[in-house]
Order: structure tokens, then sequence, then C-alpha cells
């Protein structure tokens, strides 16, 4: 199982992204998925993630900024982001359980900057 992120970008403070992460080759069953960051000289932590039967969470500070949702037909799993702020940039990451083992993206960069 292979996983390609996309979306990310150059933004404005206050601007959207959408990212988009899709999973390839022997996909028998999806479980939970995620979107995680990684800022500059600091840990990866989890931004948002939703279960199988699509209940979602949080990380307190992307709180009714980002949105996580899935679409099992195409093995994919998307990140509304609005509002972004400075602070959002980091290298995303996207995850998934598949059959399960968990899988990870290579990350794809979002730099907010004016």
């Amino acid at each position: 199982v292979q996983l390609q992120a996309s979306g990310g970008g150059l933004v404005q403070p206050g601007g959207s992204l959408r990212l988009s992460c899709a999973a390839s080759g022997s996909i028998f069953k999806l479980n939970d998925m995620g979107w995680y960051r990684q800022a500059p000289g600091k840990q990866r932590e989890l931004v948002a993630g939703i279960t199988s039967g699509g209940i979602t969470n949080y990380e307190d500070s992307v709180k009714g900024r980002f949105t996580i949702s899935r679409d099992n037909a195409k093995s994919t799993v998307y990140l509304q982001m609005n509002s972004l702020k400075l602070e959002d940039t980091a290298v995303y990451y996207c995850m998934m359980g598949v059959s399960g083992t968990h899988y990870w993206g290579e990350g794809t960069l979002v730099t907010v900057s004016s």
C-alpha cells in the first residue's frame, strides 16, 4: 500500500488549502485515517482524525478551521484548511489504517506566509 499526498503550497494568512491523500495497492479494509503535521523543531502532532465510521477529532488549535473527510470508494482522505495562520506552517503527513497496518504518506509542505 502506498499513500500519495497532494495539495500543499504557499498561501497567505487567512487563505485556504485542501490536502488530499490517496491510497493505492492491495486495500481490503480501510480503518482510521488522519492528518499529522510537523513544524520545524517540533514533534509530529495529530491535526485531525476520522474513524471508519466517520467520527472526527481535531487538535484544539484547528477546531472550526479544518475539516477532515474521507471517500472510501476512492481510498482517499481530505483535509480542508480554512483561515490558515502562520503557525499552521508545517509538513503535513497523511496516515491510513489498512487491514490493521498503519501506512504513511511522504508529506506535503504547507507554508503560510505574507
